[in-house]
């Protein structure tokens, strides 16, 4: 296991080699991949966007095994990411999770602009909602707030998952971060709660 703030610093290391164009963890050896068949041992968990253009191994510069991640159009949380999530702390040790919003977010897009229409994608937009309104009288970009919000939202909300993650980051066991991902500079950025 590693402790919340090494995993922090790993992870913001990484980034910065992403961003320089230095990574060193392509990592897609057979080697890697069966040195993993009998167990993993991620350092993180990420709830990022299923946005192909996030993708957040490549963005914090890590191997297969390294970070647990839940993708899902606009990081929301719902029962299956959230007991995914639970799964990484209760039975794999996580002790961080990174809630990962990015620039330009469609399902954000959505939500900002009432997405009305067939499908599931309204239950994605219903959940993202909240978030577009905490940011509507906010200075600055409406998505680029309403992207932040959402990130900060789901945060909290993991933060308050009974009885799992809440117990796990009341007895400081459990770190959860919101941060944001820009597409066009791969930087990420951690937010404030």
């Amino acid at each position: 296991m590693l402790p919340a703030g090494e995993a922090l610093q790993r992870l913001k290391d990484g980034n910065a080699r992403y961003v320089q164009g230095e990574s060193i963890h392509p990592c897609t050896e057979a080697s890697a991949r069966e040195s993993l068949v009998d167990g993993q041992k991620p350092f993180a968990a990420i709830l990022g966007c299923a946005d192909s253009r996030a993708v957040p191994e490549l963005a914090f510069d890590t191997s297969i095994g390294e970070l647990f991640v839940v993708r899902v159009a606009g990081n929301v949380a719902n029962p299956e990411n959230n007991g995914s999530l639970e799964y990484a702390v209760a039975h794999l040790g996580v002790q961080l999770i990174v809630v990962l919003g990015h620039q330009n977010c469609g399902a954000v897009t959505a939500a900002l602009q009432g997405y009305d229409g067939p499908g599931q994608i309204q239950s994605i937009v219903e959940a993202i909602a909240p978030a577009v309104d905490e940011a509507k009288d906010l200075d600055g970009d409406p998505l680029d707030n309403a992207i932040r919000s959402n990130a900060r939202r789901v945060a909290r909300l993991l933060e308050q998952q009974d009885p799992i993650l809440s117990g796990a980051v009341e007895s400081g066991e459990l770190t959860v971060v919101p941060a944001c991902y820009r597409l066009d500079s791969g930087q990420v950025e951690f937010l404030d709660p």
